[in-house]
């Protein structure tokens, strides 16, 4: 081994022993600076003769290379060390502990909207979601409702002053049935939709709001009856009320978008100027339903010699305050944490049909 060899493992020795930037800062002034033991030697080749400077200047410019590299690497070595200690030394939890108090409180209404999707989801219903400012055409003429109909006149519908492309009225839609026209003329049977969202009508009291939330159900193929529609809602109002056997009945009624059309009523029992849901000698109406009207699914480009379906709708607030005691309406949007607080539920109570809807 040469004197040069020597050189070159003692200084990548020194190199490799430096546990810090600052050492091996040292290391690099000492060793590779201008007064450095490098250039000590380098300065060195003057003195030689031509030949022999030719063979010692090649070897020590391969020993410098190979110097400057074992350098390189454990400067990046300690730079990357150092940075892992300084991220490490001042890095921040920014989670908090699962402290349920301090979570806040979910609200009933998202909460219902959440276990009526859950139990639907398990009967093979997908969610649908449509505007809330929609056309005249979707909100009724697609579903049926003549020109005539009181539901059109100004007093139960918010119109707005903005019209449509074709220059007809915008308006706040009354129900969530405007998402299945929408739904119908974009999409093919088989359908089996769920469509939640807010509604609208100028209608204000302690069983009204101006603004309220509903759910629309439905479902078109080829072979859907009635059977069907009254089997998938008595299901529901079990699943729901988490009771084994709800009382029902269906009684004939009328909606421009279903024929034949029903509403359905469960089993209550008021004692003692309560409600209890079950058993009883009362009846209590909780949604409206039908089979599809022929002339929706033809106005819909849905050939109604081919297909039918059924469709049914219902209230969240109404479902709320059915199954959670809540006496008022208008306080589900009255804004008091104390009411929050006493009718809301833990952020960790996910409605799910096998594990249960609710706390």
């Amino acid at each position: 081994m040469s004197n040069y060899t020597a050189l070159k493992t003692a200084i990548i020795t020194a190199i490799q022993a430096a546990n810090d930037l600052g050492s091996l800062e040292q290391v690099r002034v000492a060793e590779l600076g201008k007064k450095g033991k490098l250039a000590e030697v380098m300065s060195s080749l003057g003195k030689m003769a031509p030949d022999e400077r030719k063979a010692v200047g090649a070897e020590l410019n391969v020993i410098k290379s190979e110097i400057n590299e074992a350098f390189a690497a454990r400067k990046a070595a300690l730079e990357q060390e150092a940075l892992a200690q300084k991220l490490a030394a001042e890095k921040i939890d920014i989670t908090l502990s699962p402290r349920p108090e301090n979570m806040g409180r979910v609200h009933p209404i998202p909460q219902v909207i959440d276990e009526v999707i859950a139990i639907f989801a398990n009967q093979g219903f997908v969610v649908a979601e449509g505007p809330d400012v929609d056309t005249d055409w979707h909100n009724f003429t697609a579903l049926n409702i003549p020109e005539s109909h009181p539901a059109r006149q100004m007093h139960d519908t918010f119109y707005l002053k903005a019209l449509d492309d074709k220059g007809a009225p915008l308006l706040l839609r009354t129900h969530t049935s405007t998402v299945q026209s929408r739904v119908m003329l974009n999409q093919k049977p088989p359908l089996r939709v769920l469509a939640p969202g807010r509604t609208f009508r100028s209608d204000s009291d302690q069983t009204h709001t101006p603004m309220f939330h509903q759910i629309e159900g439905f479902v078109v193929d080829k072979t859907t009856h009635f059977g069907h529609l009254k089997g998938c809602l008595i299901d529901f109002v079990r699943a729901f009320f988490e009771m084994p056997d709800v009382p029902v009945r269906f009684r004939p009624s009328f909606f421009p978008f279903t024929e034949p059309s029903a509403e359905m009523d469960i089993g209550c029992s008021r004692k003692d100027g309560g409600l209890k849901i079950g058993a009883g000698d009362s009846w209590l109406e909780i949604l409206g339903c039908g089979m599809i009207h022929p002339a929706v699914l033809k106005n819909c480009g849905i050939d109604p010699n081919e297909y039918q379906g059924f469709a049914f709708g219902m209230g969240v607030e109404r479902l709320a305050m059915l199954k959670y005691g809540i006496p008022d309406l208008r306080s589900f949007f009255g804004g008091d944490t104390r009411w929050l607080n006493h009718y809301g539920f833990s952020a960790h109570d996910v409605p799910s049909v096998p594990t249960g809807l609710s706390r």
